[in-house]
């Protein structure tokens, strides 16, 4: 099952942070990653500021994953670990500094997370040496602030696949849309490709393409449809904007499933064949032009028990008098087409509805 998670500075200020907080808790997100090594962070009184933070993240049922060295640990008045335990933070993402023997007895109190990008063969031998439990172990991309500098996607899955056959989640950043981090404001993501994308978009493509377990939002905020979204998605369905001819409208009034043997060519919906069923009839209508990609048609009476099955092309199709032309997707979300897969939900959204803007 996928994560989504949030990042929080603590120059972001508590107030500010208490807000976003409500808003990743309501769309189901799961944790926050905050860095304790960036410049910009060296604030008074961090300890206390931690602290705080860490009772907001509580108090909404969201893991905090801190950004440690041994250095910063020093800087914020800690003299040991386990006095960071105190804290409740749960998850380290630990970098340069540590040995593994260090690491191996960190992880019986902390659950670690790696920089992916760092993490050497000899090291991952020398942990397996030490009998370490990578189950408590996961990998984190870095994000890059700077154009030009973020890795691709091809990498990132390779990197991925690594670490899960030793037993590693792995963990990677989308761009925000909303408040983007300073200095540079060029956004925060691991894929350089995403940096100027939509954030549902980045985090299908690296939940599909890459194979990422958990995507955080590595900005300070992402936009209300962004929260909106993320939300649907971690309840396993998409909203399509889409244009619907008046006498389908009951098209939008459930959650559709495509199939899970899906198909290259057509999203199929698994509850649409329950119309017939229910008494609603397809009287012919053939199509005599072209699908393109985004069209909804409905199988008509011609199409005998497979009558009432809806689709959605994923790309153009040829004419098919079977079928009834009953809407169109809209062309800003014909891009989320190709991931609805597998079983995953979505539902129609008329563009006169507030669902999504």
């Amino acid at each position: 099952m996928n994560g989504f998670g949030i990042s929080l500075y603590l120059s972001t200020g508590l107030d500010r942070n208490a807000a976003i907080l409500k808003k990743a808790h309501r769309a189901h997100m799961q944790y926050a990653f905050t860095s304790l090594q960036i410049s910009e962070e060296n604030t008074e009184n961090k300890m206390e500021e931690v602290n705080s933070l860490l009772k907001l993240c509580k108090a909404s049922g969201i893991s905090l994953i801190a950004d440690v060295s041994p250095y910063t640990l020093k800087k914020m008045g800690c003299s040991s670990f386990q006095k960071l335990k105190k804290t409740a933070i749960s998850y380290l993402r630990v970098d340069y500094g540590f040995s593994c023997e260090e690491l191996v007895g960190l992880s019986k109190d902390f659950h670690l997370v790696f920089n992916a990008s760092t993490l050497k063969d000899d090291e991952i031998a020398e942990l397996q040496r030490l009998h370490a439990d990578f189950t408590k172990f996961s990998a984190c991309h870095n994000f890059y602030p700077e154009p030009l500098t973020g890795l691709s996607a091809e990498r990132v899955k390779k990197t991925n696949e690594r670490m899960h056959s030793l037993g590693m989640k792995t963990m990677a950043f989308v761009a925000g849309d909303s408040s983007l981090r300073g200095p540079l404001y060029q956004g925060l993501p691991t894929l350089e490709k995403q940096r100027n994308s939509h954030v549902l978009l980045n985090m299908l493509q690296l939940f599909q393409e890459c194979d990422t377990d958990i995507c955080l939002v590595g900005d300070i905020d992402v936009s209300d449809m962004a929260y909106r979204q993320i939300q649907e998605l971690a309840e396993g369905y998409i909203s399509l904007q889409a244009e619907i001819k008046p006498e389908y409208c009951f098209l939008t009034e459930r959650l559709h499933h495509d199939r899970p043997d899906s198909s290259d060519y057509v999203i199929r919906s698994q509850e649409s064949r329950k119309y017939v069923s229910e008494g609603r009839t397809f009287p012919a209508e053939p199509l005599c032009r072209p699908r393109k990609k985004g069209s909804i048609f409905v199988a008509n009476a011609d199409y005998l028990r497979y009558a009432g099955e809806l689709q959605i092309a994923r790309r153009d199709l040829p004419p098919e008098a079977k079928v009834n032309q009953v809407g169109t997707v809209n062309s800003a979300c014909l891009p989320y087409l190709s991931y609805i897969r597998d079983g995953m939900g979505f539902q129609f959204v008329l563009p006169s509805s507030s669902k999504i803007s």
